[in-house]
């Protein structure tokens, strides 16, 4: 019995182990980036005037610590799955070449992106938001640490999508770390509370389909809007998008423009 335990004991404990430093390394690392390293000069990309107060950081790392336990119990499924021979999908990926290999990493971001925001509109539902998306919007101005600050059902309705899609779509290992990573790096720099995202020389986004920082952080302000997570698609399909987005985006990335044109411009004599 202990060695069949064993197994999954490591397994969890490695999940754990990588996923805790993923966050780490990207909750503090854009944390400090931007809001200690690069404060001054970013300033004119700041989205609000205020900063949360010091306990709501320490508040949303420890919960978002107990989200990440979460995500690796469930990927136990997936390991026990894969240990039984019951998920031959990365082996039939693996056969399928190195084209197969990025088209499944594209594929799946895309289906992420889906999943989050119909998921992310269900626990918005009056009936179900204060058990399963309370604790995320109670950091109503989010910070990088906010990324993984989860109620227990919505951390184990955001971690059931890897297991759901490998076993439906044939996926290899590394395919699964680099979707991830590219994960992780949406949603600290989407909370960070900077928009970093560039601007057109009309204001609007140089990549109108993706979601910029400006887009997420209205959803956390007026959580009536903008539910999407990497792309603004389903938001534009579904007439989600918040109505002044694209005045606020302008709006913020204008004061960076002008800062910058204020600090180059020659002194008078």
């Amino acid at each position: 019995m202990l060695d069949t335990l064993l197994p999954f004991a490591r397994s969890w404990l490695v999940g754990m182990q990588v996923d805790v430093t993923r966050y780490v390394i990207f909750s503090v690392g854009v944390w400090l980036t931007l809001w200690v390293v690069l404060a001054a000069p970013l300033a004119g990309r700041k989205i609000r005037d205020s900063r949360p107060a010091a306990r709501q950081l320490f508040v949303e790392f420890a919960v978002s610590i107990r989200s990440i336990a979460i995500f690796s119990t469930i990927g136990l499924l997936t390991f026990g799955l894969f240990r039984a021979g019951l998920l031959p999908g990365p082996y039939i990926a693996r056969d399928w070449g190195p084209v197969w290999f990025w088209a499944s990493l594209v594929l799946m971001i895309i289906a992420h992106d889906a999943w989050f925001y119909w998921t992310h509109r269900l626990i918005h539902d009056r009936r179900l938001f204060r058990a399963f998306h309370r604790r995320h919007h109670r950091s109503n101005n989010p910070s990088p640490f906010t990324a993984y600050s989860f109620d227990l059902g919505e951390a184990a309705i955001n971690g059931a999508f890897v297991p759901l899609w490998m076993i439906l779509v044939p996926t290899q290992w590394p395919v699964i770390g680099l979707f991830m990573l590219h994960q992780i790096v949406r949603n600290t720099i989407g909370h960070s509370g900077y928009e970093l995202f560039p601007a057109r020389k009309d204001g609007r986004p140089l990549i109108p389909w993706l979601t910029t920082v400006t887009h997420h952080d209205l959803h956390h302000a007026q959580a009536g809007w903008n539910y999407g997570l990497y792309f603004t698609w389903w938001d534009k399909l579904m007439g989600t998008e918040h109505p002044e987005y694209l005045q606020r985006f302008a709006a913020v990335t204008a004061r960076k423009d002008k800062a910058l044109a204020a600090t180059s411009s020659p002194s008078p004599a």
